[in-house]
């Protein structure tokens, strides 16, 4: 199947990432090369993108611009892993294990950030690196919450790997169970004796944002604990989800506007002190 052609804003990012990600400020000759452009191509997008911040020129260099520095600033503090940290964290502290955030890629889950208590140190961290469905609760999460039609590339991605779909120990029923659930459980699939337990962070019906899991010894959640567990997981999870969804963060209070058809008060004669207020109850909302 041909690739489809490249539109101006593939060609307009195609460029301003090859300018970040380079070595050393490239040339004209040397982007066009990178990213597969004609040089006069790449010339007249690069004016545009000189012209609206994207990337600086200084000379015959080019340097990623204002703009992009910018949004790297704001991303870093509205991204989703900054946004996530502080829950990650509470739900380490309360549980005692680690706990790991995953967003969905192409047919895996790939970790982004981790809060790993000093007790489990020897417990791999898996930073950055991409899980695939049948082996890990993250993803599994993630993808009981998809479509059953999304779900085609990682279950194509575990039968390719030998993992058996059907029966009893198939994918598909993990899929089952954890959709009817809520909560992905996985005992020593990818490293005895580790378990871990993981909820989707869902915003829109078949559409998951990411995943949180727990993380521990397969001990530390047997039949009696893993309630509480789940509970926590789920209050965390359900957070994030406010979060997410704008509805986190306290509301400020809006103060009425004057009635212009009131008369104003008569103020009270300088040497008369004035009654003091009624007193009013002020609340901050803050998180459901």
């Amino acid at each position: 199947m041909p690739a489809a052609p490249r539109t101006a804003v593939d060609k307009a990012l195609d460029l301003v990432e090859a300018v970040a990600r380079a070595p050393q400020p490239p040339r004209l000759t040397d982007l066009a090369e990178e990213v597969g452009l004609h040089r006069a191509t790449a010339y007249r997008v690069l004016v545009d993108l000189v012209r609206r911040g994207w990337v600086l020129r200084a000379g015959d260099r080019y340097l990623p611009g204002t703009a992009v520095l910018q949004l790297s600033s704001s991303a870093a503090r509205n991204s989703l892993g900054a946004l996530a940290r502080p829950v990650l964290e509470a739900l380490s502290e309360r549980t005692g294990m680690m706990v790991n955030l995953q967003v969905p890629e192409v047919d895996r889950s790939r970790v982004i950030d981790v809060v790993r208590p000093d007790r489990l140190a020897m417990i791999s961290r898996l930073t950055g690196e991409a899980l695939p469905v049948h082996r890990f609760a993250g993803p599994l999460a993630l993808v009981a919450a998809l479509a059953p039609a999304d779900r085609v590339p990682y279950l194509r991605a575990a039968e390719l790997s030998g993992h058996p779909l059907t029966g009893p120990d198939g994918l598909l029923a993990d899929i089952e169970r954890t959709e009817r659930t809520g909560f992905a459980v996985e005992y020593g699939r990818n490293e005895q004796p580790v378990a871990s337990l993981a909820r989707a962070v869902v915003t829109r019906p078949g559409a998951p944002v990411c995943a949180l899991t727990l993380v521990g010894l397969g001990a530390e959640l047997d039949e009696a604990r893993l309630p509480l567990l789940q509970e926590r997981l789920r209050e965390a999870t359900d957070e994030l989800t406010r979060i997410l969804s704008g509805a986190g963060a306290p509301e400020v209070p809006q103060t009425p506007e004057p009635d212009s058809s009131q008369p104003a008060p008569t103020p009270a004669p300088a040497d008369q002190p004035t009654s003091p207020p009624a007193p009013t109850s002020t609340s901050t909302e803050g998180p459901a």
